[in-house]
């Protein structure tokens, strides 16, 4: 592999290492300044709030195709429909999210032929 390679590897795994450990650090640091009374009320509203927002942009980002033409808008449409679908019946998680991908992936294939 080349360089560049491994520098994108070991940033990609720094930032993902960060983005874990820093709220840690700060929220152990909150905890410990503020004692052993308020507890329940040490984390702060925004991040009890982060989680959600992130899930909510992971689906906007992941309802518009890459490349926007009358396939991708055809599959994703379909694939919504199945993921949804299929959580009314099973209200699970696993069983949604991959009969959505493989509904877009057949619906790709069938519009590609």
């Amino acid at each position: 592999m080349s360089s560049a390679l491994w520098l994108a590897v070991l940033a990609s795994a720094l930032g993902t290492y960060l983005i874990r450990v820093l709220p840690l650090l700060w929220m152990r640091r909150r905890l410990r300044r503020l004692g052993e009374d308020d507890q329940v009320d040490a984390m702060p509203q925004w991040l009890g709030i982060l989680g959600p927002l992130m899930i909510a942009a992971l689906l906007g980002v992941s309802l518009v195709p890459r490349h926007p033409d009358a396939s991708a808008w055809l599959a994703t449409a379909v694939g919504v429909a199945i993921t949804l679908l299929v959580w009314y019946r099973k209200r699970s998680l696993g069983w949604p999210v991959a009969a959505g991908v493989a509904t877009y992936g057949v619906v790709i294939v069938l519009v590609g032929m």
